[in-house]
């Protein structure tokens, strides 16, 4: 009896960690063949070749990347790149983000603007949301109706824009009306600044970011 409730408890675990919804994953990792992910900001998961976690299946693994499925389809990941895999198609009405850093201390995640994927950096440091006019045209934002504006930079003053973004979205956690910045410069990264954190009491719990949504 008592084997047969360990079988079924593994089962229903099993089936569990294969129905969750993925929204965001990313490659911290290898170790041989297995693969350490973070699911949806989540702490770091080891993963072996044909298993499952959270809903993301590990395909292959090589030494700095891996392959993954999302409900049917594959994407490649890189090392310590999130990657959006779109939204579970709920009510955005989450409160709190938890963001795990990664080997250089970077605190990253997939998310959405206007509804499209983008991969955000935390960055304390930023006034404003700041993405590059390559990433604005990505995800179909006409920036240069914005408001021109200077930017200083290491290579001398170049002229940026100053947009108005009608949604920022974390996980299950989306704000509307951020002030945000388009620079002409490449940025590997959309800078989630300021005028995102201003929206939540953040604290630093040892290797995760934890931000809970104050309005």
């Amino acid at each position: 009896m008592r084997n047969k409730l360990r079988n079924v408890a593994g089962a229903l675990l099993l089936l569990a960690s294969t129905l969750a919804h993925a929204d965001s994953v990313m490659l911290t990792g290898t170790i041989g063949s297995r693969a350490i992910l973070i699911v949806n900001g989540g702490a770091p998961k080891t993963v072996a070749v044909g298993e499952t976690w959270q809903g993301v299946r590990v395909v292959s693994v090589q030494s700095d990347q891996a392959q993954v499925e999302v409900s049917g389809k594959r994407l490649a990941l890189r090392m310590d790149t999130p990657v959006s895999v779109g939204s579970s198609g709920g009510k955005p009405d989450g409160k709190r983000i938890v963001l795990t850093g990664d080997s250089r201390g970077h605190f990253m995640s997939g998310g959405t603007i206007n509804g499209r994927p983008v991969s955000f950096m935390l960055d304390t440091g930023a006034t404003s949301v700041s993405l590059s006019s390559a990433d604005a045209m990505r995800i179909g934002l006409d920036y240069q109706k914005g408001t021109a504006v200077q930017m200083s930079t290491a290579n001398g003053v170049i002229q940026g824009y100053r947009v108005k973004l009608g949604s920022v979205r974390v996980g299950d956690v989306e704000v509307y009306d951020i002030d945000a910045v388009v620079s002409p410069q490449p940025m590997p990264y959309v800078l989630l600044g300021n005028s995102f954190i201003n929206h939540f009491s953040m604290r630093r719990d040892a290797d995760q970011m934890v931000l809970e949504k104050r309005f």
